[in-house]
């Protein structure tokens, strides 16, 4: 028998990291200054969600709560830094196995591996995808979306190498280490 890669857990964790998401992206993105462009925390949980749970629940929860965010907020579907959100969580997905941070641990080395993948993830996505896809699809200015990609990408990078970072070590904490059980006669 063949296993679904949308088992109930997957399933769940993209239904409640959606709505999370959406809600943080409403209700605790900082204006920034440069149009359409804010500082957004969102992405700090999207990296715990794809850590947690891989790339299926990461690229759906930064899809479809992207998707859900600019639907509400401004009442249509900017494609090209939704399909970014989606690689993100796919992008720091694919590495949640490396990190395994169910046993407890997630220390300096996995720290700085995670920041690592975050940083190159987002750089191509926010540097390169984003402000290739606007000029594509929406004919936008170069120097425009260049510099709006630029500026999410560093915000972004900044917000989750700090607030994913922490969630990712206060997670950890609560799990038990692995080997940290013994057993008492």
């Amino acid at each position: 028998m063949k296993k679904s890669i949308f088992s109930t857990k997957t399933i769940v964790a993209i239904g409640i990291g959606t709505a999370i998401f959406f809600i943080l992206s409403r209700f605790v993105a900082i204006p920034s200054g440069i149009p359409d462009t804010n500082i957004n925390t969102a992405y700090a949980f999207l990296a715990l969600i794809s850590i947690l749970f891989g790339p299926i629940a990461g690229v759906f929860v930064g899809f479809i709560g992207h998707t859900l965010t600019d639907l509400l907020m401004y009442g249509s579907v900017w494609w090209s830094w939704v399909i970014v959100s989606a690689f993100i969580g796919l992008g720091i997905g694919l590495f949640y196995k490396q990190f395994n941070i169910e046993n407890g641990e997630f220390g300096t080395n996995k720290i700085i591996t995670f920041n690592i993948v975050q940083v190159v993830i987002q750089a191509i996505g926010w540097g390169l995808i984003a402000p290739i896809l606007d000029i594509i699809i929406y004919a936008e200015p170069t120097n425009k979306v260049f510099a709006q990609g630029i500026f999410a990408g560093l915000s972004n990078i900044i917000t989750v190498g700090i607030l994913g970072t922490i969630l990712l070590v206060a997670y950890a904490k609560t799990r038990t280490k692995k080997g940290s059980l013994s057993y008492e006669e």
